[in-house]
């Protein structure tokens, strides 16, 4: 499938990171998202009801994002691409990408960051063989 939805630079406002000044402070990460989905049916109604509206896949990232301290990007991308397979069953796959433009490393950078990509398991993947 080729189709897809997608966000990009959204910025929030967490205390995600190792540091204990992090937790602390904060900082701006910047998340972008790209959801595989078949918008076969939209495109032909143009009908809300037949897609993933953007400001639904906005507020799901969102909330997931600030709802918790992550020691990790990592673990904040995954926790987002868990929320948004759950909430829209029409996503069969997704990119999460977390920025971390502030990052403390000792270096001159623009950007540093993660991107996880998961996908929808199907029935035949989770069933036993045996």
């Amino acid at each position: 499938m080729t189709d897809s939805i997608y966000v990009t630079g959204l910025a929030l406002h967490a205390f995600h990171g190792v540091m204990d000044h992090e937790a602390t402070v904060g900082q701006t990460f910047y998340i972008d998202l790209m959801l595989d989905i078949d918008l076969t049916q939209a495109s032909r109604s143009d009908k809300i009801a037949d897609t993933v509206g953007y400001d639904q896949v906005v507020d799901v990232a969102s909330r997931t994002f600030c709802a918790q301290r992550y020691r990790l990007v990592e673990a904040a991308a995954g926790a987002i691409a868990e929320a948004i397979l759950t909430e829209f069953p029409a996503v069969t796959s997704l990119r999460v990408t977390v920025h971390k433009p502030h990052a403390p490393v000792a270096a001159t950078f623009s950007d540093v960051g993660v991107t996880i990509r998961r996908a929808r398991q199907s029935a035949s993947d989770s069933s036993s063989h045996g």
